[in-house]
């Protein structure tokens, strides 16, 4: 009996943050209430305080469920058996790219996160998460780039923060605009070749934008 309630409970508790989610995304966040939750959910305003604080703490639940586009690392078998930084970056970020046009739930959460959200007084945990998660990945990029200015013997234009900040804000940007419109481009491939003339820009030498182009298409062919 006792594993069944506690089965019933997080049956509840999951969804719950499904309704957050799809309600979240139609109509805001600070346009949501919990009561409206709960009736989508089927179940008591009770029942959510119950599981969650306030509204903040369910929107940071609602986050963790999923690892968001720049929260994940790098995916491929490339990025995992290579000793170069920048190919780690790259994979991680082809990786991220895909997730968002993959995964119904990570492109409706990251929505939620950049474009439904105001980070009011009562949302301030939520958005000390998103700086704590763009800090963190910020200084990923930032060694990733000394590392391999070090081992390319490249002098980067431009301190290495900068550099990171730049990158971070290319692949943030190229996901939020896509999100705006997905017809508009096509996201992952603009993502790796925009990546890669923003690297040239540092003064690393990539393979040329063409190859990466043909191997592409011989990959979708494939």
């Amino acid at each position: 009996m006792a594993r069944r309630t506690k089965e019933e409970a997080l049956a509840t508790r999951n969804r719950l943050l499904d309704a957050a989610e799809l309600l979240f995304q139609a109509q805001g966040v600070s346009q949501t209430s919990l009561q409206q939750i709960a009736q989508q959910a089927g179940a008591t305003r009770g029942a959510i305080y119950w599981h969650f604080k306030d509204k903040a703490d369910l929107f940071n639940a609602m986050m963790e469920r999923v690892i968001l586009p720049l929260e994940a690392g790098p995916k491929s078998d490339a990025a995992a058996g290579s000793d170069d930084p920048l190919v780690e970056i790259e994979e991680g970020m082809v990786h991220a790219l895909t997730l968002m046009t993959t995964d119904p739930q990570v492109r409706r959460v990251f929505d939620v996160a950049t474009h439904k959200v105001e980070y009011t007084h009562d949302m301030a945990s939520v958005q000390q998460r998103h700086l704590d998660a763009r800090n963190a990945c910020v200084v990923d990029f930032e060694k990733a780039l000394r590392l391999a200015a070090r081992r390319a013997h490249v002098k980067l234009p431009v301190p290495s923060h900068m550099a990171a900040q730049g990158m971070h804000a290319l692949i943030s940007g190229l996901i939020q605009n896509w999100l705006l419109d997905p017809t508009a481009f096509d996201l992952v491939p603009t993502g790796r070749r925009t990546l890669r003339v923003y690297l040239a820009g540092l003064g690393f030498e990539r393979p040329a934008i063409g190859a990466v182009v043909a191997h592409e298409a011989e990959t979708a062919v494939a």
